[in-house]
């Protein structure tokens, strides 16, 4: 052992980030002088190190190394690239030669793709409608329970925000002899760091601080942490989550009552602080509709999801097969959803909900919404890099699938304000001549949402924002075009979404900081 001994006592001199207890200038004869101990032990700390660069690396680079044709890192392919200036072009060349067959294509290419993702939510909502059936699912004892990973990626998040999660985390029903926690903190986020500090969590939450490096997204953050989780099943949760205290034994139950090929259970996301004003209330019944109605439906049929970006429990050995997160990718949920679909893996979803807090601000709100929806764009050209592969691996009803709700769900956010305005012009003025069947297919649209949300919150569906509903749609696509814009200027930005604005949020912060 002496060769390696000298190695690691002259690592531990060269190195001067190298954590050594020897006294200046002793360290060349400790390992002769003092035994192999002190050498051991600096081993021990270089193996430590260097599993945590590692871990580092393969959390940034190890999906776009592996398999770049499935990361974003890239993004347009040659081919892509090729594609999008050969359909321009034509659309030009049809626009200045034939105007009148291009209005007439879009507009019933439109109503076309419409009626079907109409159709498609109409029969999610019919089958919403009976009254839920008891999952069947039976509660494992504790003896039973596998060891479960909780992964939760912080940043500039205030103390209030901090302590309220380690409460909720806190509240979980699972034994906490298996329970394992990871904070993930940026190295260089004081703030969260001295927010973590104050709240001094228990024991069992372990800090993990992350280098500060490109790109700075919670993908990235998720895979570090779970290069040192210790758990069969890892879940994922946000600072501002409070999530049901039974949810994990559910999540847990689903995986032992499901088949081999089951991946990620996915929990309902719910709005608690929809009365903060109109935008909180209709982020309030985009989540009940999509979470209660839409996400059930698409499981019912194994039919991929695109995941909610927390509340979901992953099977650790199916998502490392899978290649963990995107790094790159600013959806990280949506893109996982699709990507388990390649690798034949199924998602399933379970009733036990968490509640979350919606941006009650419109800025914050837009900047949300904004990094959605160019994350939902980056998946989909992720997808599209190599469709006829992506059909064979998923099965071609669940491409087609994808193609109808996030294909369809990109096109209808560009082009919401644009209808809407002309259906107005229609409404209002002679310059636009409005068909019976569009007021009926608008119609047909607006009555299916108000439907579905009725189906998912039967028993205080809030009538002034389904009213309102046709004023949200139009923020979609301001959205929408940011979205387009970033990610040619910006494409991995990630931008942050403040939490605890809430007026609970804002009561609770103000009676801690009152002088009793």
């Amino acid at each position: 052992m002496g060769s390696t001994v000298d190695f690691f006592a002259e690592l531990a001199c060269v190195n001067k980030a190298f954590p050594t207890s020897c006294p200046p200038g002793e360290c060349w004869g400790i390992s002769l002088f003092e035994g192999d101990q002190a050498a051991f032990a600096r081993s021990e700390t270089f193996e430590r190190r260097l599993e945590e660069a590692r871990a580092f690396g393969h959390a940034c680079n190890g999906l776009a190394d592996r398999s770049p044709e499935l990361s974003a890192k890239a993004g347009l392919s040659r081919g892509q690239h090729a594609g999008i200036l050969a359909i321009a072009g034509l659309f030009v060349a049809f626009l200045c030669l034939r105007p009148a067959a291009v209005d007439i294509f879009f507009a019933y290419f439109l109503a076309a793709v419409f009626g079907l993702i109409i159709f498609a939510r109409l029969c999610a909502t019919i089958a919403a409608f009976p009254p839920k059936r008891h999952s069947g699912l039976t509660t494992l004892p504790d003896d039973e329970l596998p060891p479960l990973t909780i992964l939760v990626a912080l940043y500039q998040e205030a103390a209030d925000v901090v302590a309220a999660l380690i409460a909720a985390l806190g509240r979980l029903d699972y034994p906490h002899d298996k329970l394992d926690v990871k904070l993930l903190l940026e190295a260089d986020d004081d703030q969260t760091i001295d927010a973590v500090s104050l709240a001094n969590p228990p024991a069992r939450f372990e800090i993990i601080p992350i280098p500060p490096s490109a790109p700075r997204t919670k993908p990235k953050a998720l895979n570090y942490g779970l290069a040192f989780a210790r758990g069969e099943i890892i879940a994922v949760f946000d600072a501002e989550d409070r999530p049901s205290p039974e949810q994990p034994r559910e999540a847990v139950s689903a995986f032992r009552s499901g088949e081999r090929s089951l991946a990620v259970v996915q929990a309902p996301l719910l709005i608690h602080n929809g009365a903060d004003g109109w935008l909180a209330r209709q982020f309030e019944v985009e989540y009940a509709i999509h979470f209660h109605v839409w996400l059930p439906f698409l499981a019912r049929l194994r039919l991929p999801l695109p995941l909610g970006g927390t509340s979901n429990y992953f099977h650790r050995n199916r998502l490392e097969a899978a290649g963990g997160w995107d790094a790159w990718n600013v959806t990280e949920d949506a893109d996982l959803g699709l990507r388990l679909a390649r690798f034949g893996l199924r998602t399933a979803m379970i009733s036990s909900p968490t509640f979350e807090e919606a941006p009650p601000r419109f800025g914050d709100w837009l900047a949300q919404r904004t990094r959605w929806m160019k994350g939902h764009l980056q998946t989909w050209l992720v997808l599209m890099r190599k469709p006829f592969a992506a059909a064979n691996e998923m099965g071609w009803a669940s491409f087609a699938s994808v193609q109808l709700t996030l294909g369809g769900s990109l096109l209808a956010s560009i082009m919401h304000a644009p209808l809407i305005l002309w259906l107005l012009l229609g409404l209002f003025t002679p310059f636009v001549s409005l068909q019976g069947w569009h007021a009926a297919l608008f119609t047909l649209g607006y009555g299916g949402v108000i439907a579905a949300a009725l189906a998912a919150e039967r028993k205080r569906a809030p009538l002034g924002a389904l009213l309102s509903l046709p004023l949200y749609w139009p923020l979609l696509s301001v959205a929408m075009i940011r979205a387009l814009w970033e990610i040619q200027s910006r494409p991995h930005f990630w931008a942050k979404t403040p939490h605890g604005l809430s007026a609970k949020s804002r009561q609770r912060q103000k009676a801690r900081q009152s002088p009793r």
